[in-house]
């Protein structure tokens, strides 16, 4: 094997943290996970074990061809490997058509998704988790500062446009961090383990999610201006509309984005297109 793969991967090789993660999925017997970049297969064997059913996708073609070997000389039915990029695959209809997924008589069956996640594809596939249907849970591995990110409160300095749009639809947890040798090789960042359970209750529906996160990136770029001009920049309204609208929702025209709960934002967002 060579130093550093080809993808530029940092394996797992932490035998207590792989049983962390699972345990993060609260797995039950029959489950079906969907793996995002399983690697050298040291998490796939953790979930096997627990008698889960995997869909595991991997981009690196060796490493793919050699957990189809090991799963050969395993002959479980359990698992399903999928070479590709996990940014252009389907995957609900990996999961809908996968030979190890039971038939069901819904077109997408209940599923788990986890993950060690590349840093530098983070938020598109975060994006891509929360893309309905939902999955019950999602656990990623993610770099100390996109954690932080996702469950940071408003007000505080890592609160931003991640933070809203993906609190909007699900509950937040930052699990507990993650050393760097815990990795092979080491990474140059610290990790964290987060879990994503999508809300009974989402703040936005699936048709307004896409206007949703343009209008808080939008709103959160002009995160030091007061709210007043930043509502007139993102949706255009004049200044007499805006402030009317702001009293009528009952907000600060003096605020500033960062101090706004993502109901608020929702709220802002539907004011805005005269909902």
């Amino acid at each position: 094997m060579s130093r550093r793969p080809p993808l530029g991967q940092h394996f797992l090789r932490d035998p207590k943290l792989l049983t962390q993660i699972v345990d993060a999925l609260e797995p039950a017997p029959g489950d079906v996970v969907l793996e995002i970049g399983a690697g050298r297969g040291s998490l796939t064997e953790q979930l096997l074990a627990r008698g889960l059913r995997v869909v595991a996708m991997e981009k690196d073609r060796r490493l793919a061809a050699q957990l189809g070997t090991r799963n050969a000389e395993r002959g479980t039915e359990l698992l399903t490997i999928v070479h590709g990029d996990a940014l252009q695959l389907d995957w609900h209809a990996l999961i809908d058509t996968g030979s190890a997924v039971p038939r069901s008589d819904f077109r997408v069956p209940r599923f788990k998704i986890v993950g060690n996640i590349p840093y530098a594809i983070t938020s598109p596939l975060i994006d891509k988790a929360l893309t309905p249907p939902l999955p019950e849970r999602i656990v990623f591995l993610v770099q100390r500062e996109v954690a932080e990110r996702l469950a940071a409160r408003p007000g505080s300095r890592a609160y931003g446009a991640l933070s809203v749009g993906v609190q909007a639809t699900c509950r937040v947890e930052r699990l507990f961090g993650v050393r760097a040798g815990a990795f092979h090789p080491a990474p140059q960042v610290a990790s964290a383990l987060v879990r994503l359970t999508p809300r009974p209750d989402p703040l936005v529906t699936p048709a307004e999610t896409r206007a949703f996160r343009a209008f808080v990136t939008a709103c959160f770029t002009r995160r030091r201006k007061q709210l007043r001009n930043v509502v007139m920049a993102a949706t255009g309204r004049p200044a007499a509309a805006v402030l009317a609208g702001l009293a009528q929702l009952e907000l600060d025209p003096a605020a500033r984005p960062e101090t706004l709960a993502p109901e608020q934002f929702v709220r802002l967002l539907r004011w805005g297109r005269g909902l």
